[in-house]
């Protein structure tokens, strides 16, 4: 069946939806204890420098070496669009309002990576992808309840996403060349360089020096979660479909909603197991559906031919 060959960019792919899901509902939190850019900023910095400690560890430090001036300015490209402004404009947002509100904003990435693949990729949308796109909507209708209250923090977020979105088709491109890890060390390296600038231009770096080990301890846990989703999905990206990735990465949202009514003591509703369930059927769908029909198309193809 087809994909079978691409198993561990899937599975490194999901883990990432699995990071995304605790990510959010973590940070939700810890964004509310100080400025939103300076959060942003110094735990990016700080997966950027893990980032690079581990290129010298393992051995890649040559790939460095090797880049071109072309793969240079595309990895500070990703920096600018994936790796800087989306985070501000998320972070503010996410500061502004609810954590799976959020997450279901977040979850519509895979709407915008379709369209951005398909032009700048040439990616083909199967019948199971149209299928799957239509269940993850439903199903995370059902899971978060929006009350679709548009205000300016949903605003940020979408905006912050259209570039994520926009981001996975350049990083897919620039993958073909280069490791996960080198675009994950690239996006981290140069957005931090971005969020300085901007913090400088906005005299916000000062407020640094209030920082207190509360800070630092919701600095050192977030950016543990995004060293994995970085580790974890560039790599995945590599041998997957941007789309596909994209769709994957909808599995967040179950999670950070679970991890919501457990902490917060409440129950998960029918509508909202079902949102869960959909959301699952939305996945195999797009990952497995044309597969599925066409090895059943091929027995009924050879039993007719049998019996004939």
């Amino acid at each position: 069946m087809a994909l079978m060959e691409n198993k561990k960019g899937l599975m490194l792919v999901f883990f990432t939806a699995i990071i995304s899901g605790f990510s959010i509902f973590v940070n939700s939190f810890g964004v509310k204890e100080f400025d939103s850019s300076l959060f942003t900023f110094l735990k990016n910095s700080v997966v950027a420098l893990l980032l690079f400690a581990i290129i010298i560890g393992f051995g890649s430090f040559h790939e460095l070496k090797k880049l071109k001036r072309k793969q240079w300015l595309q990895l500070v490209l990703i920096g600018l669009i994936g790796g800087s402004i989306p985070f501000l404009l998320f972070f503010k947002g996410l500061q502004m309002t609810t954590g799976t509100t959020s997450a279901f904003m977040h979850k519509t990435l895979f709407v915008f990576a379709a369209v951005f693949a398909v032009i700048f990729l040439r990616e083909k949308l199967t019948k199971g992808f149209f299928i799957g796109a239509m269940l993850l909507m439903i199903g995370n209708y059902l899971l978060i309840k929006p009350d679709f209250n548009f205000g300016i923090a949903h605003l940020l977020v979408v905006i912050a996403v259209v570039f994520w979105a926009a981001e996975n088709v350049i990083a897919k491109h620039v993958l073909k060349e280069l490791s996960g890890t080198v675009v994950a060390f690239g996006r981290m390296f140069f957005g931090s360089i971005f969020m300085l600038v901007f913090l400088a231009a906005t005299n916000k770096l000062q407020l640094a020096s209030s920082l207190n080990s509360s800070h630092f301890m919701w600095i050192g846990i977030t950016a543990v979660f995004l060293l994995l989703y970085n580790l974890t999905f560039y790599s995945g990206l590599k041998e997957i479909k941007a789309t596909t990735a994209a769709c994957i990465l909808s599995i967040g949202s179950p999670i950070t909603t679970l991890l919501g009514f457990i902490f917060s003591g409440k129950t998960i509703s029918l509508s909202q197991a079902f949102g869960m369930l959909l959301i699952a059927t939305g996945i195999i769908s797009i990952i497995w559906l044309h597969s599925i029909l066409k090895y059943f198309a091929n027995i009924l193809k050879v039993r007719t031919y049998g019996r004939n």
